[in-house]
């Protein structure tokens, strides 16, 4: 899971983590955001299944690639290999001293992997309510790819986002849940 700070990239590795735990899984996590107070890179492995040993994703090794924004996408698409889903909201936010956002990156994308999901963030904020939901509405989307139980994702949600904002949280998520194709 990869995005820029702010963006509920760490909120979602934790839900991803404990919806797994509430399904029996072994489930691992590891996450780095340095820079995150500044826009800066975020990043979370999560790895789970019968047993686990580290939460260290090797590069060519992900299953899945779950992006809030499109140039980190790109920037941890060493991670992916040609078999792997790559789930990604092209949101665009320019690091600090970039003043044009790089193009051909949905291209460079396509190069490298066969099974992307790419979400337009104007389309999602349409239909939810708050943009903060975003993080959730994609776990959403990824729940359509893995083996965890609704009720797991649920109750995961619920006892992670903040209190008062369940509601738009489990809300988000169905409306990515529906999300079949882009």
């Amino acid at each position: 899971m990869v995005g820029v700070g702010g963006q509920g990239i760490i909120l979602a590795s934790d839900i991803l983590t404990l919806a797994a735990m509430y399904c029996g899984y072994d489930a691992k996590k590891s996450e780095i955001h340095g820079m995150s107070q500044r826009g800066g890179a975020v990043f979370s492995h999560i790895r789970f299944g019968k047993r686990v040993y580290s939460p260290l994703i090797s590069e060519g090794e992900a299953d899945i690639l779950f992006s809030l924004e499109e140039m980190e996408t790109l920037r941890w698409l060493n991670y992916a290999n040609t078999e792997s889903l790559i789930i990604t909201l092209l949101t665009r936010i320019k690091p600090a001293g970039v003043s044009l956002y790089p193009i051909g990156i949905r291209e460079e994308l396509k190069k490298k992997c066969d099974q992307i999901k790419f979400l337009d963030p104007e389309d999602l904020r349409k239909k939810i309510d708050n943009i903060k939901f975003f993080n959730v509405a994609l776990l959403g989307v990824l729940s359509n790819y893995v083996d965890l139980d609704e009720k797991a994702w649920k109750r995961a949600i619920e006892e992670k986002v903040p209190k008062g904002s369940f509601e738009g949280n489990w809300n988000a998520f169905l409306i990515g849940k529906s999300i079949k194709s882009f």
